[in-house]
């Protein structure tokens, strides 16, 4: 790993970290002190944390936070394909790491911020991979074309995450990201459907990126 690389991974883990920190902070800071956080906030914690990080390391690892990203960035051949486990590591210690500090200085709970679906798995996969399409569409076309607006990035992708997380976060927890949900997963000992936050998240970001791909392309 080259020294450039290894800065790339630490700012993904730490962009993964806040997001997980904060985000899945808020739902046990709610469940630990009721009538603190209230739950229509948690979208729009998930969708700040997101904003923010992306303007803070934005230019130096790409603000990826998610291993759907940086696989649908490496298909789409916006990534190296080389770099793609690094970042995953990244990630996910950046996950585990905030969930441990979480559980370290919070009173004790049950709750860790899990993704737990609450209609049938076939439908909950298709809500998973609809849901980080349309996040991963966003993504690629702010962060890899010239003609979108790429002061907006931040903002546009911020946006978009509290949006899912409004609307597929009664049905599935709106994860679109497996890091976000291993760590809890493993803290909550709820693994019987982590399934569909690995693969839904991958699937719905390759085909967003493969899909832009093809409608940037001009006439040659």
């Amino acid at each position: 790993m080259t020294k450039r690389l290894f800065q790339k991974s630490v700012a993904e883990a730490i962009g993964t970290f806040a997001l997980v920190f904060t985000g899945c902070g808020g739902i046990m800071i709610m469940e630990r002190f009721p009538g603190t956080i209230p739950q229509g906030a948690i979208p729009v914690i998930f969708g700040l944390a997101v904003a923010a990080m992306i303007y803070a390391v934005g230019h130096i690892s790409g603000a990826h936070f998610n291993p759907a990203v940086t696989l649908a960035f490496a298909i789409a051949r916006h990534f190296p394909k080389r770099d793609v486990l690094f970042y995953w590591i990244a990630q996910f210690l950046g996950a585990f790491a905030a969930i441990f500090l979480l559980f370290l200085i919070l009173p004790e709970g049950r709750i860790f911020g899990a993704t737990i679906p609450y209609v049938t798995l076939w439908k909950a996969l298709i809500w998973e991979m609809v849901l980080t399409f349309f996040l991963m569409f966003v993504i690629i076309a702010v962060a890899t074309d010239t003609r979108a607006e790429g002061t907006m990035a931040g903002a546009a992708i911020g946006a978009t995450v509290m949006l899912a997380a409004f609307v597929g976060g009664p049905v599935t927890g709106a994860s679109m990201n497996p890091a976000r949900s291993l760590a809890p997963a493993i803290a909550e000992g709820h693994y019987e459907n982590l399934w569909i936050y690995m693969i839904g998240p991958m699937v719905g970001a390759i085909m967003a990126a493969v899909l832009y791909s093809w409608l940037r392309e001009e006439e040659k």
